[in-house]
């Protein structure tokens, strides 16, 4: 080989090749080391009603490890989806020195048992409850219903329209048996469903006959039990009143 001096050239590009890429390495890793590159701001924009600077000191900043060249996106972006409220964040770079961060917050319909807050898309989360500024319906059920007792909400409103109220209380019980509280105080006992359209006929055969209820008891119906199988019960200022005479036992609870 030391006589050949095709290879001996081959070999002295070779490494002058290496040296070069060590070089610009050397040199990358330097620059990328300069304080010019440390992260100094952290845009956030999207859903920020309950997001503020406090709360992003202290649950992210923390968290973020490197500089615009070196801090993994993905951990940022997982530290972000800690802080209560935020349902997805998405975070890129911004050169030389910034985050930007986009939030999508949750939108809470209800609070779920004694603690928890579920979205309009049926989702549990946490957060403070202080920070509401309205009094929202109450739902419960058991672990993994959340998204039927969102769906269910939302038809008992459209169907108990006729009778001047909207759910407060929406609570599906360990044995799946339905109670709705309305906001003008009447509370209905549905019980299990026993086939897809039970829920609807039950809200139906109240609804066609309020009218008549309400013009003979008043407009103080406190209670209301469907789970009759041909017909219902109420309870108004102390008196009941069986809204079909061959209703029978009422069904399952």
């Amino acid at each position: 080989m030391w006589n050949n001096v095709r290879q001996l050239n081959l070999a002295a590009n070779a490494l002058y090749a290496l040296l070069a890429v060590a070089l610009l390495a050397a040199g990358g890793f330097w620059l990328m080391q300069r304080p010019a590159f440390a992260l100094h701001t952290i845009a956030i924009g999207g859903d920020t009603e309950h997001i503020n600077a406090p709360t992003v000191r202290a649950s992210v900043v923390g968290h973020l490890k490197g500089n615009f060249f070196t801090v993994d996106l993905d951990s940022a972006r997982q530290a972000f989806e800690q802080m209560p409220w935020v349902r997805r964040a998405s975070v890129r770079r911004v050169w030389p020195n910034a985050l930007a961060v986009t939030l999508e917050e949750y939108k809470p319909l209800g609070t779920w048992g004694t603690d928890q807050l579920v979205s309009v898309d049926g989702e549990l989360f946490t957060a403070n409850q202080g920070e509401l500024d309205q009094d929202l319906p109450s739902f419960d059920g058991p672990n993994g219903t959340e998204k039927e007792v969102v769906a269910r909400y939302f038809e008992f409103k459209k169907w108990l329209a006729p009778l001047g109220g909207t759910p407060d209380e929406v609570t599906l019980s360990p044995r799946y048996a339905w109670t709705v509280k309305l906001s003008n105080g009447t509370q209905i006992e549905y019980g299990r469903e026993r086939n897809p359209q039970t829920l609807a006929e039950r809200s139906q055969r109240l609804t066609a006959a309020w009218a008549a209820l309400t013009a003979r008891w008043g407009k103080d119906i406190e209670y209301a039990d469907l789970r009759y199988p041909n017909g219902f019960a109420i309870r108004a200022a102390g008196m009941r009143f069986i809204g079909n005479a061959t209703a029978g036992k009422p069904a399952a609870k």
